[in-house]
């Protein structure tokens, strides 16, 4: 049906509209040229599509990040398309409207980073990805990041996003975490050498990325994205009280990396030397049974505390009287960004990105030496006599200086330039 020459075309979501052209089995050059007709219709050819692709949506620093991000960047530029791997995880429900999703597998599986490892980046991204976008993101190292790589559309712009560092604790090149996602070193500089553009979350992260791959260009440092106004919307929200006494909180997945074996021991200590007080952690992950067991060994279970995963962390954290970040390594850690915006005293062990959040000289926080002994130390100085309640402006002045438009403009200059 005509009406005054043009096509009368019912309005409808950019999601529905992917939908339809699938359901109509259209080939892949019918539906591409679909939907750049529809894109024409709707009086958007200049804007540039764009691609994330992550592991999943979890509750993680990175995946909070990322959605973000998503949510804020200037849809009159860019049409957004998310896409995960596993079609998990709680912040797919957080992406705006605005934001296309691409869901993956049901689930995530044991095994699949070697089952990925199979076959060919290219032959990934065909079956995974399987379009042309004008820029795709890996928004995750690891299999995101070689997927991406194999890009076969000499067209499209690829970046990388680096979240923590990759040598990791091994002294041994060959052995550390860079590698563990590509079939060998030399596939995995292949692959980083195919991206236009790698970003690392903070300048120790970037340190540490270009120690092992110092023949990769075109690095640079951007921070992650920071909700500070919904964080204290949020954080206003009523929840349980924490027990009478000093409250020390953290938030983070139960896994290794995240040192929380180390701060259970560093907690007995504390008590044993006469720093009362009780610990909070929000998350999950594979190491809550043996956490549970290392608090029973050591004794705490009345003061040491597993919470679980909570969709918002905001007002747990804010009734405390400390953050601890425990963490064997870190990136730029979310975690405690959004713990200084609510204005909450941390001390953070010495990984990539604290010294950037907290201050070189312990401005804003106390950094720790990365140790079980420099965490007992950290949080003996927080402990003491006056310093949680010196220290609370200080972090409350630093978690000003975190700004959403500015992250969200530097990261759209960035891919402006690709």
């Amino acid at each position: 049906m005509l009406i005054s020459g043009h096509c009368a075309i019912p309005k409808m979501g950019d999601n529905q509209y992917d939908l339809i052209a699938r359901r109509l089995k259209l080939s892949r050059p019918i539906y591409a040229f679909s939907t750049l007709m529809y894109d024409v219709i709707e009086g958007r050819i200049d804007v540039r599509s764009i691609l994330f692709l992550i592991p999943n949506l979890g509750g993680g620093g990175a995946e909070r990040a990322l959605v973000n991000l998503v949510n804020n960047i200037d849809y009159q530029k860019y049409d957004v398309t998310v896409q995960t791997l596993f079609d998990v995880g709680v912040n797919r429900k957080r992406l705006n409207d605005e934001v296309k999703y691409a869901p993956g597998f049901g689930r995530n599986f044991s095994g699949n980073v070697f089952l990925l490892k199979m076959f060919t980046p290219r032959f990934l991204y065909n079956l995974i990805v399987g379009r042309k976008y004008d820029i795709v993101v890996s928004f995750l190292e690891g299999p995101a990041a070689r997927i991406i790589s194999g890009c076969p559309f000499a067209e499209s712009k690829k970046a990388s996003w680096i979240h923590v560092e990759q040598r990791g604790d091994s002294r041994q090149l060959k052995k550390c975490p860079a590698f563990y996602s590509f079939r060998n070193e030399k596939e995995a500089i292949k692959c980083y050498r195919a991206f236009d553009k790698t970003i690392c979350v903070a300048e120790t992260v970037k340190e540490d990325f270009l120690s092992i791959f110092p023949m990769i260009d075109h690095v640079e440092t951007l921070y992650n994205v920071i909700e500070t106004d919904e964080i204290l919307n949020k954080s206003k929200e009523p929840v349980e009280e924490f027990d009478n006494g000093i409250s020390v909180i953290s938030v983070g997945r139960l896994v290794f990396a995240k040192g929380y074996d180390r701060l259970i021991r560093v907690h007995k200590r504390l008590i044993r030397d006469g720093y009362a007080h009780s610990v909070y952690i929000l998350g999950e992950g594979n190491e809550r049974k043996r956490l549970e067991n290392l608090i029973k060994e050591q004794g705490v279970e009345n003061t040491f505390h597993l919470l679980g995963f909570k969709t918002n962390p905001y007002p747990y954290v804010a009734q405390a009287d400390a953050f601890v970040c425990s963490s064997r390594r870190e990136g730029f850690s979310t975690a405690v960004a959004e713990a200084l915006v609510l204005g909450i005293p941390v001390v953070s062990a010495d990984c990539s990105g604290a010294r950037e959040l907290l201050g070189r000289n312990d401005e804003y926080g106390i950094v720790a030496e990365n140790s079980e002994d420099g965490i007992y130390e950290g949080l003996k100085r927080m402990l003491s006599g006056d310093t949680i309640r010196e220290r609370r402006s200080l972090a409350k002045k630093r978690g000003l200086q975190f700004s959403k438009d500015a992250a969200v403009r530097a990261i759209e200059k960035m891919l402006d330039s690709l």
